[in-house]
């Protein structure tokens, strides 16, 4: 059995590692400084952090060109795979990131505009390198549709097909973002996150609300997400990733200790 992955996301705003409040919050006034990139990536290398995401929430030309310095400094000290997503609209834009040192783009509201882009990029580097984030919101008892522009506009599309439509146009993973669960700390949502799990044939990341070490352990169970993303946790030492793995391992959940 394919091993569960624990990742941090580190949202970069001008060179520094930052948190909102809440899920579309990350407007400056209300953005927390959480420290220098490297020197969290380092901190999550040594936790024994299966991946690491990266978010550029400037995402300007100057806020690009910060960020390729980030990803360099970041993959010349750790040899974990890096992701970084904010801001790719383009094939150049991918080539810019993995060649500064990112192992896989994620794009989501670019995807959402110009699904072609999704193709493009798996036909140019590779469907592994290729990753599509969705933000999901719960509109009906039993529909979760998706938003676009860090969860501001309703597009009209379900979430699931569109999860479905992003693997058949070339995506290797999906990363499912619960705007609900977001920056509530109560535990990510399940039935999405299984729902959509269960619909692709690619590894499914779930983000958002996770809050303590059971939350990961359903997600990964009852969820069937094959990664748990998570930030706050991390940043501010509430929970290691060591912790979390060493949890995961003992409800039977197999991961990389």
């Amino acid at each position: 059995m394919l091993a569960k992955r624990v990742i941090p996301c580190l949202d970069v705003h001008d060179g520094q590692v930052t948190r909102g409040v809440q899920f579309g919050k990350a407007e400056a006034g209300e953005l927390r400084n959480v420290g220098d990139p490297v020197e969290l990536a380092l901190r999550y290398n040594e936790q024994g952090a299966d991946e690491l995401v990266f978010f550029d929430i400037t995402a300007s030309a100057h806020g690009r060109a910060t960020m390729v310095g980030v990803i360099q400094r970041v993959a010349e000290q750790c040899f974990m795979p890096l992701t970084v997503g904010g801001g790719i609209r383009t094939l150049a834009d991918m080539q810019t990131m993995l060649k500064s040192g990112a192992d896989k783009v994620s794009i989501n509201s670019a995807a959402l505009a110009n699904p072609d882009l999704i193709r493009e990029g798996a036909e140019k580097f590779g469907s592994q390198c290729i990753v599509v984030s969705i933000d999901a919101k719960r509109v009906a008892p039993d529909r979760w549709d998706v938003f676009s522009h860090g969860g501001r506009k309703p597009t009209g599309l379900e979430a699931v097909g569109w999860a479905r439509r992003a693997v058949e146009l070339g995506a290797g993973e999906i990363v499912l973002n619960s705007i609900d669960a977001d920056g509530t700390k109560a535990g990510f949502d399940l039935a999405i996150t299984r729902r959509t799990s269960e619909s692709v044939g690619v590894p499914v990341v779930a983000s958002g609300g996770a809050g303590k070490l059971e939350h990961m352990a359903d997600v990964l169970l009852e969820g069937k997400a094959d990664a748990v993303l998570a930030a706050s946790i991390f940043h501010f030492g509430e929970l290691t990733v060591g912790e979390v793995k060493q949890f995961l391992a003992k409800q039977n959940i197999t991961v990389r200790l």
